[in-house]
């Protein structure tokens, strides 16, 4: 099948998987005119990209969560370790954004919002004191 074909089956962007192609995360065969020629085999590997790419996991680790999918020989601690870490990265993001929103929060509630020109806002984003 073509990419056309394979991007609506895998759910996954043409250009996606162009770009998948190029770092080695696939190998579609070619034909003789150069076209890719993708088989459903490759499908079922685009979605799992996609899946995992939704879930947040970096290129890197999908990279290793396809190869350890297609070891039948695997050991499931490797997978739950890459999965463990993403979690503890999303955990920290999470409490990055918190404290985003908790500094956003107090400057919003410090500015007047009226027509005076002074506002903590942009008072607290000029501050040369943070670089």
């Amino acid at each position: 099948m073509n990419i056309g074909d394979v991007s609506k089956m895998a759910g996954v962007p043409a250009k996606t998987i162009r770009y998948y192609e190029d770092i080695g995360l696939i190998k579609p065969s070619r034909s003789r005119n150069g076209y890719r020629s993708f088989q459903k085999t490759d499908a079922h590997k685009l979605a799992f990209l996609g899946r995992a790419r939704a879930l947040g996991f970096s290129i890197a680790d999908c990279r290793n969560l396809l190869q350890l999918y297609e070891d039948d020989s695997r050991n499931s601690a490797e997978v739950k370790k890459i999965a463990q870490e993403h979690m503890r990265e999303i955990e920290q993001k999470i409490r990055d954004l918190d404290d985003m929103r908790g500094t956003l929060a107090s400057l919003i509630a410090a500015c007047a919002g009226d027509h005076r020109p002074d506002c903590p806002i942009l008072s607290s984003l000029g501050d040369a004191g943070n670089i």
